[in-house]
């Protein structure tokens, strides 16, 4: 072992120090740097027993900031099961904000948009917006009829 080599415990922490990461995706990294996945595991473990580690935090942390990016449900979810977490977290992470999912496919609306537009191709282009950010065909609906009025 030389002087530069880490463990993947201290390479974890120093990745938890900037951010929390889902441990799949500490996985992924630590592996990229040549950790074995035996030490990988043990490493992950005693962290996640210690609480430094969170799976369930990190989709909590996660939902809030997709949120604040107004993004929709679709997409959140599809994003956290890229990550490892798995889909009874996401639904618990996601409930546990109650976002009113109309209200924020308007307000993604409102803020890129100044009209539902006059053109077929402008309403598409606006719809095709939200579907991007996850939003479902009820919501992308109700937002191309209330964006612009108060009443969301």
């Amino acid at each position: 072992m030389d002087k530069q080599e880490t463990t993947p415990r201290d390479d974890a922490i120093r990745l938890l120090a900037r951010r929390d990461y889902s441990q799949a995706e500490l996985v992924s990294r630590l592996t990229t740097r040549g950790h074995e996945r035996a030490d990988i595991a043990l490493a992950l473990d005693g962290l996640a027993e210690q609480g430094l580690q969170s799976d369930a935090r990190f989709a909590e942390q996660f939902v809030r900031s997709r949120l604040f990016r107004g993004q929709g449900e679709m997409k959140i979810r599809a994003e956290l099961s890229s990550r490892g977490v798995t889909d009874e977290m996401a639904r618990e992470a996601l409930d546990g904000e109650a976002p009113d999912w109309h209200r924020l496919a308007c307000e993604a609306l409102a803020k890129r948009f100044d009209s539902p537009g006059r053109e077929p191709r402008e309403r598409a282009k606006r719809e095709r917006f939200l579907a991007s950010r996850g939003f479902d065909f009820d919501q992308v609906r109700h937002a191309m009829a209330h964006a612009w009025n108060m009443d969301h």
